[in-house]
C-alpha cells in the first residue's frame, strides 16, 4: 500500500510540474519583493559571468520575452509536434510518467481525440478573445486630466470630469501617480467557455470546475505608452506588447502580427491595475447615469470610439462599426467597480451576405489594496459573449466565456527596467490584421479569403503597369 502511495503522489507531483505554467514559481526571484525583481532586468551587469547554478539568467529579449531563463512562465513549445500534438501545447521530454500516461490515454482514442479537439477549439477562442484585448482609443498617459469645468460645458461632461477627479483622489491621488514611471504585476487566472446557444439549443458546461483552463500572467509597463503582457493558459501562450508605436500580437497559431490602428493600452491594464490611465481613459466620457452594480450605487460614464479611429482598425471585408466603453464608478469609495466593453464588427463576404460578430467584456472588479500608496484591485472576473448574426434570420449563435482572476504581485517602479525590454519580436510580420483575428477560425477563413482575392486584384493591376516580374510582391495574410 505504501508503494502505490508513493507511486501515485510521485505521479501528481510530475503531472503538475509538467502542466501548471507556475511550476517553477517557488522559486522564482520575483516573488521575493521588489529589490530582487531587478534581478529579472540584469541586462548590462555581467551576469553571465557568474555561477549559472545560483543566479538566474538573464534576460532574453529577442523574441519578445522579459522573463530569465528558468522562471514561472517558461517557453512553450510553438512549432509543429513531431508527435502529432497541438502547437502551442506544452512538452517535456524525457518523462517517463509522461509517456505513460500517454499511452494510458491511447487506449481510448476516439473518446479522447474528440474531447481534446474540442478543449483545443475552446481554448483557442478563450486566448483569442480574453488573452489580450485592446482599449478603445488611444491615450497617453503623459496628457494631464482636464480640468474640472462648469462653465460652457454639458452637464454630461462636467459631471464625468468630477468623478473622475474623485477617482484619481481615491486611487492614490494625481501627485503620487505621477512618480510612477513603470510598473510589474504577476496572477493567475481561471478561463472557461461555459455556455454556447443557437436558435434551437443552449448547451451549458455542467462540468465547469473540471473543464476551466488554469494559468498566469505577466505585466510589464513603462511610460510613455509601453506595455509587455505574456500569458500561458492551459498549455498554450499568448504575448503581446507595445513599444510606443505599434501594437503586436503573438499566438501559437497566428504567429507574429501587428494589430491595426491606433496605439491603445492594454484593457487587462484597466482591469484595477492602471488607474492613471484608466483616468485618462474616460478623460473625454459623459456621465449617463446610475446604477446598482452588486448593491453599490455607481455613476455610469461612457466613452465611444471615433469614426477615424474605427476606420483605421478596419481591414478588407472586416470592418469595425462600433466599440464603446462603459465605466461603473462607486459612489461610495469612488473606485473602479465595474467596466463593459463592447464591439461590433461587420465581415462582408464575397458573393454572400454580411455577417456580424458582436463582442461584449463585463469585468467585475475587487479586492482593492494599497499598493505603495496606489489603490489596486486583487481580484475580479470578466463574462465574455461572442454573439453572431446576419445570414439567416434563425442561424445565430452566441457562445459565453468566463474568466477570474487574482493578482499575486504588483511593483512600481522596477529598478533597470528600459525601453529594450519592450522591443518587438525579429518575426513580427510586416502587414497587420484586424480584429478578425478574435473570431472563431471558420469566420477568419471566409475574411482571409476575401482579402486574398482584394490584393491579388491588387497585384494584377500593378502587374499591368510593370512589365519586370522579378519587381512584384504577392503577400497573403491570414
Amino acid at each position: 500500500m505504501e508503494r502505490k502511495q508513493g507511486f501515485f503522489s510521485a505521479l501528481k507531483d510530475e503531472l503538475v510540474r509538467g502542466l501548471s505554467p507556475s511550476r517553477s514559481r517557488a522559486n522564482s526571484p520575483a516573488r521575493t519583493g521588489s529589490p530582487i525583481i531587478s534581478g529579472l532586468l540584469r541586462r548590462k551587469k555581467g551576469s553571465q559571468h557568474q555561477n549559472p547554478v545560483a543566479h538566474p539568467e538573464p534576460l532574453i529579449v529577442r523574441s519578445g520575452s522579459l522573463r530569465p531563463l528558468g522562471e514561472a512562465l517558461a517557453p512553450l513549445m510553438e512549432g509543429p509536434d513531431p508527435d502529432g500534438g497541438e502547437i502551442g501545447d506544452s512538452k517535456r521530454s524525457g518523462s517517463s510518467l509522461g509517456q505513460w500516461m500517454k499511452g494510458q490515454l491511447v487506449r481510448t482514442p476516439s473518446v479522447t481525440s474528440s474531447m481534446a479537439a474540442c478543449k483545443r477549439s475552446d481554448l483557442r477562442l478563450l486566448i483569442g478573445v480574453m488573452g489580450a484585448p485592446l482599449a478603445p482609443v488611444h491615450v497617453s498617459t503623459t496628457d494631464p486630466l482636464p480640468h474640472l469645468s462648469i462653465k460652457d460645458t454639458p452637464i454630461e461632461t462636467s459631471s464625468a470630469q468630477y468623478i473622475l477627479q474623485q477617482y484619481t483622489a481615491a486611487s492614490g491621488g494625481q501627485k503620487l501617480q505621477s512618480l510612477i514611471k513603470n510598473a510589474y504585476a504577476m496572477g493567475k487566472i481561471k478561463m472557461l467557455a461555459s455556455e454556447f446557444e443557437t436558435a434551437t439549443k443552449v448547451t451549458k458546461n455542467r462540468n465547469a470546475s473540471r473543464c476551466a483552463e488554469s494559468g498566469g500572467f505577466v505585466l510589464w509597463q513603462m511610460n510613455p505608452d509601453m506595455w509587455y503582457v505574456e500569458l500561458a493558459v492551459g498549455g498554450s501562450k499568448v504575448h503581446a506588447g507595445c513599444n510606443g508605436e505599434l501594437v503586436w500580437r503573438h499566438t501559437p497559431w497566428l504567429g507574429a502580427h501587428t494589430a491595426k490602428g491606433p496605439v491603445r493600452p492594454l484593457r487587462r491594464a484597466l482591469q484595477g491595475l492602471d488607474p492613471r490611465t484608466t483616468a485618462s481613459m474616460f478623460a473625454d466620457a459623459r456621465c449617463i447615469g446610475e446604477k446598482k452594480i452588486d448593491g453599490e450605487d455607481c455613476f455610469i460614464l461612457k466613452l465611444c470610439a471615433d469614426p477615424q479611429t474605427l476606420k483605421a482598425r478596419s481591414e478588407g471585408p472586416a470592418e469595425i462599426i462600433r466599440h464603446v466603453l462603459f465605466g461603473y464608478f462607486s459612489q461610495k469609495t469612488g473606485l473602479l467597480v465595474h467596466m463593459e466593453d463592447s464591439h461590433l464588427t461587420r465581415i462582408q463576404s464575397i458573393g454572400g451576405d454580411a455577417v456580424y460578430w458582436e463582442t461584449t467584456i463585463n469585468s467585475f472588479l475587487d479586492d482593492y489594496r494599497p499598493v505603495e500608496g496606489i489603490m489596486i484591485a486583487h481580484s475580479g472576473r470578466s463574462v465574455v459573449t461572442l454573439f453572431r448574426f446576419g445570414e439567416m434570420a434563425m442561424s445565430h449563435t452566441k457562445t459565453k466565456m468566463e474568466e477570474a482572476w487574482t493578482i499575486e504581485e504588483v511593483a512600481f517602479n522596477v529598478p533597470g527596467l528600459s525601453v529594450d525590454c519592450f522591443i518587438p519580436p525579429a518575426d513580427l510580420r510586416s502587414g497587420s490584421i484586424s480584429e478578425t483575428c478574435e473570431l472563431p477560425q471558420e469566420e477568419r477563413g471566409k475574411g482571409a479569403i476575401a482579402l486574398a482575392a482584394h490584393r491579388a486584384k491588387v497585384a494584377a493591376l500593378e502587374k499591368d503597369h510593370d512589365s519586370s516580374v522579378d519587381n512584384m510582391i504577392w503577400k497573403m495574410e491570414a
